[in-house]
């Protein structure tokens, strides 16, 4: 039985390259005997499960993409855009078929209540390979703000957030992006606005840095974040692309368990 709700289904090209670029990076990925990678609720058409395959085929050349949908129509629409490697069919958080490495759901429990992510992710989780990742979250329509996180069997592991830096404002423009799980967290008393605050305030004392470029700012934000006791993960050459990670355990929302 199909388990979940038909979405706004809304894509574009693009969208979903600060995520790509993230997945492309994970062990498990590079290491998996079967490459299988879910591209969940992908929405109105093929476009973002195509790319997810362009962009993981460089790191995998025998990596096999499945887009799954809940609504029969999408499927049958991406399903005219198909190629060796890239395949659609109709599911939802029960993931259908076989056990993936990594199962990307971007934009999906964003439409649904904070109070069924866990259970989602739970159900995700359970279908995957063992060591495989489970990653959700969220971005603005043209992919500029993105935040995800990162769940595997034993529960979330890491928050990142990705911005294009040039012409930021401030890193807090996240906030409106957040996965589920946080966004309506991001409140006084909560750890993910702690967080939040604390990367405007090192942007806005590394404005001086924006004259070598603002790539150079946002490596000093990510020090400074580190040396405020944030366990912020490395390397560098992630911190230039916009991209900053920590670990979940310093952002979870209070009274949060996986079990």
């Amino acid at each position: 039985m199909v388990e979940g709700r038909v979405t706004r289904g809304t894509t574009g090209t693009n969208r979903l390259r600060r995520v790509d670029r993230w997945i492309a990076t994970l062990p498990s990925l590079r290491t998996a005997v079967d490459p299988l990678v879910v591209d969940l609720g992908y929405g109105a058409s093929a476009t973002t499960s195509l790319e997810l395959y362009d962009r993981l085929a460089q790191i995998r050349p025998d990596l096999e993409v499945v887009g799954i949908e809940i609504e029969p129509e999408r499927v049958k629409k991406a399903s005219e855009r198909a190629k060796p490697g890239v395949s659609f069919r109709l599911g939802g958080f029960e993931i259908p078929g076989r056990e993936p490495v990594i199962i990307r759901a971007l934009n999906v429990l964003r439409q649904y209540d904070e109070s069924e992510v866990l259970e989602n992710w739970k159900r995700m989780t359970a279908r995957l390979q063992p060591g495989g990742t489970l990653v959700e979250g969220t971005c603005n329509e043209i992919g500029r703000v993105c935040s995800w996180v990162a769940v595997t069997e034993s529960g979330p592991q890491s928050l990142t957030v990705s911005l294009r830096l040039a012409d930021l404002e401030r890193p807090s423009i996240v906030a409106e992006r957040l996965p589920k799980a946080l966004i309506h967290r991001n409140v006084d008393g909560e750890p993910v606005h702690d967080f939040v605050e604390a990367l405007d305030r090192h942007w806005q004392y590394n404005a001086a840095l924006g004259a070598f470029g603002p790539s150079q700012r946002w490596i000093a934000v990510a020090n400074g974040m580190k040396a405020d006791g944030w366990p912020v993960h490395g390397p560098q050459s992630r911190w230039k692309l916009g991209e900053l990670t920590v670990d979940w355990a310093a952002v979870q929302p209070r009274g949060f368990r996986w079990s």
